[in-house]
C-alpha cells in the first residue's frame, strides 16, 4: 500500500467518524460493575470496536502468519535433513556396490543414526554385514527392519534371500509364506518356495506349488518356462515312482513328458531304464536308439553299450553301429563311440580306423587321444602311445567318458538327468565336445558337430 493510499484512508475514515458523530450526538452510559460506569459517544463505541477487531484480527493473521511459516522452516529443515541422509544412504550403497566397505560402514551408520527407522538403510546395512562375514548381525538388522515394516516385500525378500543364502532353509521358507500371507499370488515367492522344495527333493510338494504358480502366471512371459518346469517336476515324480518299483506308473509319466517335450532327454533315458528293468531288452533299445536319431547325445550310445555288454550281445551291438554308420558315416559321436567299443572287444584295427580318421578331422579331444594311444599301445608303437597319453592327460584306463554342464561347466564322472551344481535339466555332454565342433571334413564329407 502506498502512502497516498494510506493517507486517502484516513482521510475517508475520519470523514466517516465525523460524518456519524454528527447524526448521532447522544451518549451511552456502560456498566461494568454495579457502581461502576463509563459513558461514550455511540459512534466512539461502534469504532473502538472495530479498531478492536482490526487489532484482534491482525494479531490473529500475524499467528497464523507465523505459525505456517515456522510450520515451513520446519518442515524444509526435515525435508532437508532427509534429502541429506538419502544422499549419505546412496553414497554408502555405491561404496558397498564398489567394495570399499570400510566406508560403506562409515557412511551407512551414520545414516542410520540420524534415521534409525529407515528400512532401505536397514537393508543395505545388513548386506555389508554379510559381505564382511558377519551374517547373525545382517539378520539381526533385517529382523529389525521386518519388526518396523511386517507387510514390506522388500524387507522380506532381502530376509528369505539372505536365509536362504546361509542354509536356514527351513526360516526361509516362513519368510516366504509371511509373503504369500501378504499377497498370495507372490510369483516371486512362490518360486522361492518351490525352489527350496526341488532342493530338498520334496517333489510332490515341488509339483504342487508349479501347478499354482503356473495359474497365476497366465499372460506372463515366462509362463513356457514354468510349465516347461512343471514337465521336469514330474519327470522326478516318475524317477521316484521308478526306484519304488512302480514302473508302470513311471512308464506312463515319462511317455507323457516325452510327447509334450520331445527334447528332454532325461525322459528318454530313464524310458528306456524302466523297459530295461522290466527286462525288456528290445524295447529299451528302441527307445535309446530313437533318442540317439533325434537327439545326438552320447548318453544314449553309453546305455545301450551297458545293455548289450551286460547281455553279452556284443555282436548287435557293433551291428547297430555299423549300420548307423553306413547311414552317416560323418557323426563325430557316433565313430568315437564305435572307436571306443572296438577297443572294449579287442578289435583293435577297426578301431584304429575310426581313431585315425577322427585325428586327421582335426578332433582334438581327451578321448580320441587315449582312444590313439590304446591302438598305438596295442600295436606296440610305445613312443606314439605316450605321446597321445600325453594329450589325454586325465582320462583313466577304463576308457571313461566324462560329462559337463553346459551352463555352469561342473564335471562328473557319469551322466546324471540334473545338474546338481546349477539345478539345470538336461545339460550334461560329453567333456570337452567344444573341441569337436570345429574339426575339418573328413574326405568323405565334412563331420557335424551334433549334440553329444
Amino acid at each position: 500500500m502506498t502512502l497516498m493510499s494510506f493517507l486517502l484512508l484516513v482521510i475517508l475514515f475520519l470523514v466517516f467518524f465525523i460524518y456519524f458523530a454528527y447524526l448521532n450526538p447522544d451518549a451511552v452510559t456502560f456498566y461494568y460493575f454495579s457502581d461502576q460506569s463509563f459513558t461514550v459517544s455511540p459512534v466512539v463505541l461502534v469504532v473502538g470496536a472495530i479498531l478492536i477487531g482490526l487489532i484482534f484480527g491482525l494479531l490473529a493473521y500475524s499467528w497464523a502468519l507465523t505459525s505456517t511459516r515456522m510450520r515451513d522452516w520446519r518442515k524444509e529443515r526435515k525435508d532437508k535433513k532427509t534429502r541429506e541422509n538419502f544422499a549419505m544412504y546412496r553414497e554408502g550403497v555405491g561404496r558397498l556396490l564398489s567394495g570399499d566397505l570400510k566406508k560403506a560402514r562409515v557412511l551407512l551408520q551414520k545414516a542410520l543414526d540420524q534415521e534409525p527407522r529407515r528400512s532401505d538403510t536397514l537393508i543395505a546395512m545388513a548386506s555389508l554385514n554379510l559381505q564382511e562375514g558377519k551374517p547373525q548381525e545382517g539378520i539381526n538388522l533385517l529382523l529389525k527392519a521386518r519388526e518396523m515394516e511386517p507387510r514390506s516385500l522388500e524387507v522380506l525378500f532381502k530376509l528369505a534371500g539372505t536365509y536362504e543364502e546361509l542354509g536356514q532353509d527351513t526360516e526361509a521358507e516362513q519368510v516366504y509364506g509371511e509373503i504369500l500371507t501378504i499377497d498370495k499370488d507372490n510369483r516371486k515367492a512362490l518360486r522361492g518356495v518351490r525352489d527350496l522344495a526341488v532342493k530338498q527333493g520334496r517333489w510332490r510338494e515341488a509339483l504342487d506349488v508349479q501347478k499354482r504358480l503356473i495359474k497365476v502366471s497366465q499372460g506372463s512371459p515366462r509362463l513356457a518356462e514354468e510349465k516347461k518346469k512343471l514337465l521336469y517336476i514330474k519327470y522326478e515324480i516318475a524317477c521316484m515312482d521308478l526306484a519304488a518299483g512302480q514302473i508302470e506308473p513311471a512308464k506312463i509319466e515319462f511317455t507323457e513328458v516325452i510327447r509334450q517335450d520331445g527334447e528332454f532327454v532325461p525322459a528318454r533315458v530313464s524310458l528306456g531304464d524302466a523297459n530295461r528293468l522290466q527286462g525288456r531288452k528290445d524295447d529299451a533299445a528302441r527307445i535309446w536308439q530313437e533318442g540317439y536319431r533325434s537327439l545326438r547325445r552320447g548318453i544314449f550310445l553309453a546305455r545301450l553299450e551297458e545293455l548289450y555288454l551286460e547281455a553279452e550281445d556284443p555282436a548287435t551291438l557293433l551291428a547297430f553301429y555299423r549300420n548307423a554308420l553306413a547311414q552317416n558315416d560323418t557323426d563325430v559321436i557316433l565313430r568315437l563311440y564305435y572307436a571306443r567299443l572296438c577297443l572294449r572287444l579287442e578289435l583293435v584295427e577297426e578301431a584304429a580306423e575310426h581313431v585315425f580318421a577322427l585325428e586327421s578331422a582335426g578332433a582334438d579331444h581327451p578321448l580320441v587321444h587315449f582312444l590313439a594311444a590304446e591302438v598305438h599301445r596295442r600295436r606296440r608303437r610305445i613312443d606314439e602311445a605316450l605321446e597321445e597319453y600325453r594329450l589325454a592327460m586325465g582320462m583313466d584306463n577304463r576308457l571313461q567318458v566324462t560329462f559337463e554342464c553346459e551352463s555352469c561347466g561342473e564335471t562328473y564322472p557319469e551322466w546324471l538327468s540334473r545338474c546338481t551344481a546349477c539345478g539345470l535339466w538336461g545339460s550334461l555332454v560329453l567333456s570337452g565336445r567344444s573341441n569337436l565342433g570345429s574339426i575339418t571334413p573328413l574326405d568323405r564329407g565334412a563331420i557335424p558337430h551334433g549334440g553329444l
